[in-house]
């Protein structure tokens, strides 16, 4: 296989992944709205950090409010993380590659981009914002389920796996660093019962609440929850899940020991340091470290196969 095609699949899932992936933090984001008291605001300058940046955003907007955050997050072009860009870049590289991916998922992915880019005014409008956002997770799981039902399973669709899986491990520790310690900036000591709605809507974020609920028949309580997301070993985008399905990515590729050595030490370190148990500074340190590692996974995967 030529690097350039690997490089395109690998390039291709990360950027579906990254779209699906921010649809559903503004659904959650908005949902949450109805949920919680009219006298807590609802911060959405987290959601900056979580995708992309403040800096980023400030450069072209001065308040960080819904509409300005939904449309930077969803349509602006200026936006690098957006995801009319990332539906955008996954189609380009979906468009090289048409003689090794099914036919019917590069049809299913040049049209959700035009269906995206066309409707887009409808996610600037909160009454069809879900609707819009849903549609565009939908058929993220179709192009997913067309992938794994149809494509040859070799090392083009490796790289596919290892491509979505790397960008599941860092939307998730993402969202579990910046939404666990900012979600809700004007909670205080009256206010904790709220803090249950914040853990649900991180679960919610990773599309986990029903899995959590079925493994721990608890009430949702920061432990149990950190546990779930950062080293169960079933649920799909728990972060311990993430890289054992990329280390088994790259046992089928040529020239991957050094990379699987790597993951390898990483997930032994993640499950050592037992994070759930971490306070809120420390498990912001740790999940820095864990990001910085994920970079280094991806600059072994490309200096070795693109």
């Amino acid at each position: 296989m030529l690097s350039r095609v690997a490089r395109n699949i690998y390039w291709l899932s990360r950027y579906l992944e990254r779209a699906e992936n921010t649809a559903r933090i503004m659904n959650v984001n908005s949902n949450l709205l109805l949920d919680l008291p009219k006298h807590i605001r609802l911060g959405w300058e987290p959601i900056l950090e979580i995708i992309t940046s403040s800096e980023q955003f400030h450069q072209h907007y001065t308040i960080a409010d819904e509409a300005n955050v939904a449309r930077f997050i969803i349509a602006d072009l200026h936006n690098p993380s957006s995801i009319i860009n990332s539906l955008h870049h996954a189609r380009e590289n979906a468009r090289t590659i048409r003689e090794i991916i099914p036919r019917e998922a590069w049809e299913q992915i040049n049209s959700l981009y035009l269906l995206a880019k066309e409707s887009q005014a409808n996610s600037l409008n909160r009454r069809h914002r879900y609707s819009y956002l849903n549609q565009i997770i939908l058929s993220n799981q179709a192009i997913t389920g067309i992938l794994a039902g149809t494509m040859t399973h070799d090392e083009g669709y490796d790289f596919l796996r290892l491509g979505r899986n790397l960008e599941r491990a860092d939307m998730t520790t993402r969202i579990i660093d910046v939404r666990s310690a900012s979600l809700l900036p004007d909670i205080n000591d009256q206010q904790a019962p709220f803090e249950n709605i914040q853990w649900m809507s991180v679960l919610k974020s990773l599309t986990g609440y029903q899995m959590y609920r079925r493994e721990v028949r608890l009430r949702i309580k920061r432990q149990d929850v950190l546990r779930f997301l950062l080293l169960n070993l079933k649920f799909p985008r728990a972060l311990n899940h993430t890289l054992q399905q990329a280390e088994d990515s790259l046992k089928d590729l040529p020239r991957g020991k050094e990379v699987i050595e790597f993951i390898q030490s990483v997930r032994s370190h993640l499950e050592a340091t037992h994070p759930e148990q971490l306070n809120q500074d420390d498990l912001h340190e740790f999940i820095d470290e864990i990001q910085s590692n994920l970079n280094i996974i991806h600059d072994k995967t490309a200096s070795t196969y693109f």
